[in-house]
């Protein structure tokens, strides 16, 4: 080889840089092709969370032992709620977590030892650990008034809902969704009822 043409690099040398330039374009589309795509699905996943599968964490003891403090649970929009569906819904700047009792025209009685009665009617709650009349102020019988929902928690002796009148019935519009999910722990994973 003469001394002219060791100055200028081999064919070799210049398809091995070739190859290791089109890598590392490859690699920086895939890398940008996998940032897109994990931004996405999470701009996604965050959209899912806010307006049709809300997450929430539980605060207090006011429904247990059907939910615990701590427990992250989620909730569906719906719009047929019954007696006995756990909602979250909006309260002073708050979400409080009740459990639908009686809807609007229903009239809702409670006795002294905690037993709810609807238009009458027993009301059969196997999900409360203790009956008790709890917190009250209103008069029973009582009538939920139109476009109400009347609520109670599942720990009725300690529960504000909406045997007081600081909370009483709430507004469908105050209704984030129905709990249908407990996320966390994962000992506790699966259906809410």
């Amino acid at each position: 080889m003469s001394e002219e043409t060791s100055k200028y690099p081999q064919i070799s040398d210049i398809e091995k840089e070739l190859n290791r330039e089109r890598y590392r374009q490859k690699y920086k589309l895939s890398l940008k092709n996998t940032v897109f795509t994990l931004v996405t699905v999470a701009a996604i996943a965050v959209l899912v969370a806010t307006l049709w599968l809300p997450v929430l964490q539980i605060y207090g003891g006011s429904m247990s032992p059907t939910l615990e403090d701590g427990q992250i649970v989620v909730s569906t929009t719906v719009n047929k709620l019954e007696s006995g569906d756990i909602i979250a819904f909006y309260y002073n700047n708050k979400v409080l977590v009740k459990r639908v009792i009686a809807g609007a025209g229903q009239w809702v009685n409670i006795d002294a030892d905690g037993n709810v009665f609807i238009n009458d009617a027993y009301l059969n709650e196997p999900y409360i650990g203790k009956k008790a009349l709890g917190n009250t102020d209103i008069e029973y019988p009582y009538q939920v008034p139109e476009g109400k929902i009347f609520v109670l928690g599942d720990e009725r002796s300690t529960s504000i809902d909406s045997r007081t009148s600081t909370v009483g019935c709430i507004d469908r519009e105050q209704i984030i969704g129905k709990i249908v999910f407990r996320i966390w722990p994962f000992a506790g994973f699966g259906t809410v009822n």
